[in-house]
């Protein structure tokens, strides 16, 4: 098959090849690159999650009202779906290094910046720099797992970079939390301007190139234009991406609501959601390390499928239990001895399957976008944020006195799921150029 660019899809990813195999080298991979692109990968999900305990204090420190300090979130994610989207085909032109290199160096810039801002708005336009580089630790190490390996390895790669993510958002608001009480909200950002010049030092002194000089392509907007037509209108793609998208509006959905749902309505203090905060992360990253476990002898496919319906049983049984419990057992705040328990364990459940269904559906809209890994995973991960930025509003415009606006929505991002998963290829493999 042709691409837009006028490029065959076949290559040799099963071998580690790319383009012509007279001239393209084999890409070996470090045992230790997994953890380097967990590393690097971590800096989106850090620098989203560390700041918020310090938003009542960016706002006095600021001088401005209550509530304002969420425009700087809104900045951040709309840096991040304009980043993925630009970053995918610079990573397919120019390669992975550089890209990654200069984002990281402006992520860094950005964060100092953060840390000297005077005014909200000057706030808002850093975190809004820092967003669009930042977008390349997100993008391209899926890019260099499509690089690396195809299928069950790849989905096992995937698995390693979940686990990495997923510790440090665990830690990062209850550190953040602990560190304001001894510490100004600006040394959050001091800190992630530090973990930012670590990536740089890593990316100079130790990052391979993964995609070769003969494999990269032209960055015309017409021709880019056309290539992003071109990934939409292939069906395994827009399938597994949507699949991928609408986990991201599960997993935004919950993180909206989940502080007004356990803080004001069912009475926990910060510290203890911040333990239930970890205790949903460590269910998520649990099962992304089974589904490393499990992807050689079960298919991507099937583990994908099995998770979904989990996570339906989990999500109808969640608002199943909120209904029963607002109906026979009066408000919410008089339920929490009875109801929390079931509550707390339906979500566990749904939650916990994004750890599988994350890495198999990236892997299986990846698996035929050999030639555009890097504009595939940048189209998908916009579509995730795009859907999560639609779960947020949502959730903000439904009323925030009950948890039943998170259980009806978390329902229908996993039936939404289900639905895409059911619209996939039957019987779907990764294209060789011997097939």
């Amino acid at each position: 098959m042709a691409s837009p660019d006028g490029i065959s899809l076949s290559d040799n990813s099963a071998t580690g090849l790319r383009g012509d195999p007279a001239r393209a080298t084999p890409v070996v991979m470090p045992g230790w690159l997994p953890l380097l692109l967990g590393f690097l990968t971590a800096v989106g999900p850090v620098s989203t999650d560390i700041y918020l305990p310090a938003f009542p204090a960016l706002e006095r420190s600021l001088h401005s009202p209550a509530g304002s300090a969420g425009m700087t979130l809104s900045a951040w994610m709309v840096g991040l779906a304009i980043g993925q989207i630009s970053m995918g085909p610079l990573a397919d032109r120019f390669g992975r290094r550089i890209p990654m290199l200069i984002g990281m160096i402006v992520y860094t810039l950005g964060s100092v910046g953060c840390a000297m801002a005077t005014t909200m708005g000057w706030m808002c336009v850093f975190r809004l720099v820092a967003a669009i580089a930042a977008s390349a630790s997100i993008v391209i190490p899926s890019a260099c797992v499509r690089d690396l390996s195809t299928g069950n390895e790849a989905a096992k790669l995937m698995s390693k970079l979940i686990l990495i993510q997923g510790i440090v958002p665990i830690l990062a608001p209850m550190l953040g939390g602990i560190a304001l009480d001894y510490i100004s909200w600006r040394a959050i950002f001091w800190v992630s301007a530090v973990y930012g010049g670590v990536c740089v030092l890593f990316l100079l002194r130790a990052f391979p190139e993964t995609l070769p000089v003969e494999s990269r392509r032209e960055l015309r907007p017409l021709s880019l234009l056309h290539r992003y037509l071109f990934i939409a209108r292939e069906r395994c793609f827009i399938t597994n991406a949507l699949v991928w998208g609408f986990c991201g509006f599960l997993s935004f959905t919950y993180l909206t609501a989940a502080p007004t749902v356990f803080e004001h309505i069912f009475g926990f203090t910060p510290a203890h959601y911040g333990m239930l905060f970890g205790l949903f992360a460590v269910c998520m990253i649990g099962s992304s390390q089974i589904n490393g476990a499990l992807v050689g002898r079960v298919s991507s496919s099937a583990m994908l499928g099995w998770a979904l319906v989990i996570a339906i049983f989990g999500a109808i049984a969640l608002l199943v239990v909120v209904m029963l419990a607002e109906q026979y057992l009066g408000p919410t705040h008089h339920i929490r001895p009875i109801m929390l328990i079931p509550i707390v364990g339906c979500m566990m459940l749904t939650l916990g399957m994004t750890g599988i269904i994350g890495p198999n559906s990236m892997v299986g809209a990846l698996s035929n976008q050999s030639q555009f890994a890097g504009s595939a995973s940048a189209f998908a991960g916009t579509m995730q944020y795009a859907l999560g930025s639609l779960a947020s509003t949502a959730i903000g415009l439904l009323p925030a006195d009950t948890p039943m606006p998170m259980a009806a929505l978390m329902l229908f991002a996993a039936l939404m799921m289900g639905v895409f998963a059911i619209l996939r290829p039957h019987g779907h493999k990764s294209v060789s150029p011997a097939e």
